[in-house]
């Protein structure tokens, strides 16, 4: 698996938690939990950026070396 794909499922994976972790804190008044759901949901999607900053620079690095 590339570090492109492992970052993208790693950021799926997190975003999923966070969501959950929310709506779990949301659910139990608990704020501190809420708020971690929060993290945990910007995190994920960090990742996806880096992912999609991987794949890009792969993409051009292929354009300039003929590697298709």
């Amino acid at each position: 698996m590339s570090d492109e794909t492992k970052d993208r499922v790693s950021g799926t994976a997190d975003q999923a938690k966070g969501k959950a972790k929310e709506a779990w804190g949301k659910l139990t008044g608990d704020e501190e939990t809420r708020a971690e759901g929060e993290q945990e949901q910007t995190q994920g999607q960090v990742k996806q950026g880096v992912a999609d900053a991987k794949g890009k620079a792969k993409d051009v690095l292929d354009k300039v070396t003929g590697d298709h």
